[in-house]
This record gives structure tokens, sequence and C-alpha cells, in this order.
């Protein structure tokens, strides 16, 4: 298992990466099975799908490559390499009809996972965490490279937020393997006394949660169907960033404001995401749920349409399109 992001990281582990990729490929020559269906990682699964695609045998690829937001160009190589392509968001079917690439809308699995309304007074029980006052889970990813860089200002966000209002609870999933660098970091940050960290439990934190900080990736989504408030952040490699940012076709990296498109939640990205700024924009949120609660209220509107937007019954489309595939 290998679980790396960014133009530098991928480069450390190329050699890795390429050989799982080469015995993966034998494999299936030699099984010939009716379909492959690859799951996200296009860097990984395009060419694995172009090779066997060559081959005769029939390829799909569950989640539409973000074409929408940056490396277009991946279009073309998308086209060569699929048969088929399983979309999660609605617009994605269209744009790539466009381009001549067949594709079905199946929903995001997601918006089926999480209820229309989480019982933010079970989580806090389950977690247990106090009924009452404010609690903000922090979320800075699950891969090492992101902890590496996120958490510290995380933490020392956390810290600052704690100056502010001491009654603050604070809650943090932890994905496996991640628990001892997490744990050194709040410990360095001086809030390991004040941090609840969880075994995993993303979700129960973003429903016990009043907002949340959290790293740019599907965890903004989950946060929008939860409905929380969010500060979105990110940073990485300075050199990753900058190819990133050669690359990238949309102003937005936060999933409800690329859905939405527009910032209906605020993004702090590599030098603007400081632990002063991600606290002053962590406790905005906190305000407004106090003191204008019509912000907060129409914020959730906007979320709730998301999630609306995102529920289909996707084991159901996504095998009835698989199946179309095999019989064609």
């Amino acid at each position: 298992m290998l679980a790396v992001r960014g133009y530098v990281e991928v480069l450390r582990h190329y050699r890795k990466i390429v050989r799982m990729r080469e015995q993966l490929k034998a494999c299936l020559l030699a099984v010939k099975p009716d379909v492959f269906i690859g799951v996200d990682a296009p860097d990984f699964n395009l060419d694995l799908e172009a090779a066997l695609k060559a081959q005769g045998i029939k390829t799909v690829h569950f989640v539409c490559p973000s074409v929408w937001a940056w490396r277009a160009k991946r279009l073309d190589k998308l086209r060569a390499s699929v048969d088929h392509v399983l979309c999660i968001f609605p617009f994605e079917a269209a744009l790539l009809a466009e381009h001549g690439i067949p594709a079905t809308y199946v929903g995001h699995p997601l918006a089926s996972m999480i209820p229309m309304q989480a019982d933010k007074a079970a989580a806090r029980a389950q977690l247990g965490l106090q009924s009452h006052g404010h609690v903000i889970a922090l979320l800075p990813g699950s891969r090492a490279s992101e902890i590496a860089h996120l958490a510290p200002r995380f933490f020392r966000a956390a810290a600052l937020m704690r100056q502010s209002d001491s009654a603050l609870q604070f809650i943090v999933p932890v994905a496996p393997g991640l628990s001892t660098a997490m744990r050194e970091a709040a410990q360095a940050a001086g809030v390991l006394s004040c941090v609840k960290l969880l075994d995993g439990q993303s979700h129960t934190a973003l429903a016990a949660c009043d907002a949340t900080l959290v790293a740019s990736g599907t965890a903004t989504l989950e946060a929008a169907l939860f409905k929380r408030p969010m500060v979105i952040a990110y940073h990485m490699n300075w050199l990753s960033w900058q190819i990133t940012q050669h690359k990238r076709l949309q102003p937005w990296v936060g999933l409800p404001n690329i859905i939405c498109g527009e910032y209906v939640v605020p993004e702090l990205l590599q030098e603007a995401a400081t632990p002063r700024a991600l606290a002053d924009a962590t406790l905005r949120c906190l305000y407004d749920l106090a003191n204008a609660p019509e912000k907060t209220t129409a914020l959730q509107r906007r979320f709730a349409k998301i999630h609306l937007d995102l529920q289909r019954d996707t084991p159901t489309l996504a095998s009835h399109a698989i199946a179309q595939v095999i019989a064609n």
C-alpha cells in the first residue's frame, strides 16, 4: 500500500510505483478479465488501462479525473485509456461527452452514506465530549506528507484559538499509522492536553463539531455534507506547489467551492496558511454561529443542495453502466 501526493513526493517512490503497476499489468494480461475497473488514482491507473485496452480488455474508470480543475490535457489520455467513465459529480458526464468520452453520472457514494441531518448531541456523547460549548474538528489530512506540512500549522492555530476562548474543545481524527506523528505535532504546539485525538472516526467528528479546519481534499466535501462551516487549508512542498499552480484551471481548490462555482467557504493555501490566519478564519465561523446565524443558515442551505444533487443509487447505476460496457 502506498499513499503519496504531489510531484516531488511521487518522484521519491517512482520506481516502486512503476514496479507495482507492471506486476499488476502482467497478472491481468494473463487472466484476461471481461472488464477492468480502475478506481481513482489516474496517474497510476490510466497507463495501466491503456495497456489493457490495447490488448482487447475493456476498461472502466471510476471517478473522473479532475480535468475540469487542472491538467486538462489528461482528456486525450482518458479517451485513449478507457471505454467508459463513472462520474461522481453531475457536471462531469456532459464535459466528457463533449470530448467523445462515454460516461455515466452515478452520484457520489458519500452522499448516501452521510445523513441529511446529523445528530450532533449523539456524536458528542459517543466521543465523550461535553454537550455544551463549541467543538472544532481539525482534519489536517490522511497522508504522512500532509501531516508533516499541515498538522503543525493546525495545532498552532488551535493554540491561538484557545487564547481567545479557553473553553474550546478540539477533536482530531487520526488515520492509521499516523498517531505518533500527530501526537508529536500537538505536543510541539503545546496543545496535546486540550485536543482529543481520535482513532479515525472522521464522520463522527464532523457530526459532533460546530466548525472544522480541514485540508483540501475529499474531507471538504464530507464537511459540506455534514453541513458544517469550514476553513479549507493546504500546504505542500514548494516545488510541487509551483508546478501545480501552472496547471490549475479554476481559482478554487476546495470541492464545496468548485461545485458551487464561487467562494462559499474560505481557502487559505500555501503561504497564506499561517497559524494566525487559520485561527482567525475558524473563529469567524464560530462568531457567525453566535452573532450572524442567517449567514450560517444560508451556507447550510447551499450544502443541503449539494447533498441532494449528489444523492443517487450509485451501486445500481454503476453496475448497469459496467454491464453495458461488457455487453457491447
